[in-house]
């Protein structure tokens, strides 16, 4: 019968080593294993040197990134060169040009007008927001980088002609709301008795033109002066609002009160309900 000691034995009698048993043997040749790996790791590892940004001039890379005043933009060769005498294809190949500590081209300019400096260089054209009121800021920008198409784009884009006229108006009206015999049950909303303008003579006829009412200005005969006595031949606010608006006003306030009296001060055609909602409001309308 063959049993573990007799195998043992034979095993040392023929001068073969025994199979070694337990974490001794596996250990060992893990340990070996590991330490060939080791050294096969430690040979094949990269060096922990970063490798050096080279020139955004000299790279070979489509997409070059850019840094305006703090704000980081990106974009291709081709976009940057298409305008040939600009200022980013004149930098694009200059190596002198500064740029910051990444390589990206630097300009000290406003980094946020840059973005429509960027769109124009892509798509040939400008597109504004309705709220943009920044165009002489972005014309002196579109100067600065040597693109007259953009800058003559943006002076076309101003609702503000650099000659005309700056000052305000000041649109009046007192209403009430009209009632039927039923009351609330035939509210016409809204009624307007006349609107009153104020302001500079010149700016308002500029503005209101043929729907102007100067009938009860006493000096009409003169134009440089300021007058509270103009009121306008229709009683629509909003077509009023829309004639300014046009012109390039802006509402910068307003203000209304009610204006209620007793029933003794009632006016012929006026009944109690209508003067109990009788109101004065004043809207200010500026042009920069």
């Amino acid at each position: 019968m063959i049993t573990p000691k007799s195998v043992t034995q034979a095993c040392v009698i023929d001068g073969s080593a025994a199979p070694r048993r337990g974490r001794s043997g596996s250990g060992g040749g893990l340990a070996r294993a590991r330490g060939r790996a080791g050294t096969g790791s430690a040979q094949s590892r990269p060096s922990p040197l970063r490798a050096q940004h080279p020139a955004m001039a000299d790279a070979p890379a489509e997409v070059l990134e850019l840094n305006v005043g703090g704000v980081h933009y990106a974009s291709t060769r081709d976009t940057l060169l298409r305008e040939p005498d600009s200022l980013p294809a004149v930098a694009l190949a200059d190596a002198d040009h500064p740029r910051d500590a990444r390589g990206r081209i630097f300009f000290d300019r406003d980094g946020v007008l840059f973005r429509y400096v960027l769109d124009y260089l892509r798509d040939g054209g400008l597109v504004l927001p309705e709220c943009f009121r920044e165009h002489k800021r972005l014309a002196r920008e579109a100067r600065h980088y040597r693109l007259p198409g953009l800058e003559a784009a943006v002076r076309d884009a101003d609702p503000r002609p650099p000659h005309r006229e700056k000052g305000c108006i000041t649109v009046g009206y007192r209403g009430s709301f009209a009632f039927g015999r039923d009351g609330l049950a035939d509210v016409k909303f809204r009624k307007l008795s006349r609107i009153l303008v104020c302001g500079k003579v010149t700016l308002c006829r500029d503005v209101f033109g043929e729907t102007l009412n100067e009938s009860r200005d006493p000096d009409h005969g003169l134009a440089d002066r300021y007058t509270s006595r103009f009121f306008l031949k229709h009683s629509f606010i909003e077509q009023a609002f829309d004639m300014l608006q046009e012109q390039g006003f802006k509402l910068t306030a307003s203000c209304g009160s009610g204006t209620a009296g007793g029933a003794a001060e009632l006016k012929p055609g006026v009944d109690s309900e209508e003067n109990r909602w009788n109101h004065y409001n004043e809207f200010v309308f500026v042009r920069e």
